[in-house]
């Protein structure tokens, strides 16, 4: 995929959702530490789950989330496929719209679940923020590495006892040749 698509989600921020959806996926993993990292530029305006419903959920499963609100309180050009009103088409726009962070939401939701709440206002600031995360979740990951070794030594051996050979297999055809 060369290009991230726009539209394929309906518009707005379902935390709640989002919540929900990785504490289904990690409810199963014997992890000893289980973490989600709530990544959000917006306020919760979507979705069928209420945010803190979500995080008493995760915090009932014994996992931690750590919640990072990106971006400033600003007013930003957003992309939006709208319909042209003369064609009726459907076209890419730049819409000017309104971005807050729900800082308290974020801060409860971290606090809830025994987690951090992180502001990162510029891409530093977001790597900050994971180089904390990292930090504090520290556990040492097994994994077995299985490894496919192909032998690619015979065709050389071979070659190689023909050249000694070679010589030898020589001197005896002059031998038997001579008179």
């Amino acid at each position: 995929m060369k290009e991230v698509g726009t539209g394929t989600l309906p518009d707005g921020t379902a935390i709640g959702v989002a919540l929900a959806s990785g504490a289904a996926r990690l409810k199963a993993s014997d992890a000893k530490s289980r973490v989600i990292v709530l990544v959000t530029d917006g306020v919760n305006n979507a979705g069928e789950i209420d945010p803190m419903s979500a995080a008493a959920v995760c915090k009932g499963l014994g996992i931690r989330v750590y919640t990072i609100g990106v971006g400033t309180n600003a007013t930003v050009q957003v992309p939006l496929n709208v319909p042209n009103p003369f064609t009726g088409q459907r076209e890419k726009r730049l819409i000017d719209m309104q971005v807050q962070v729900d800082e308290k939401l974020l801060q409860d939701i971290a606090h809830k679940t025994g987690g951090t709440f992180f502001r990162a206002t510029d891409p530093h600031a977001l790597a900050g923020a994971f180089a904390e995360i990292d930090r504090l979740e520290k556990t040492p990951l097994k994994v077995k590495r299985y490894v496919r070794y192909e032998e690619a030594f015979q065709p050389l051996v071979w070659t190689a006892l023909a050249l000694l050979l070679l010589p030898l297999a020589t001197a005896a055809v002059g031998v038997t040749a001579e008179p």
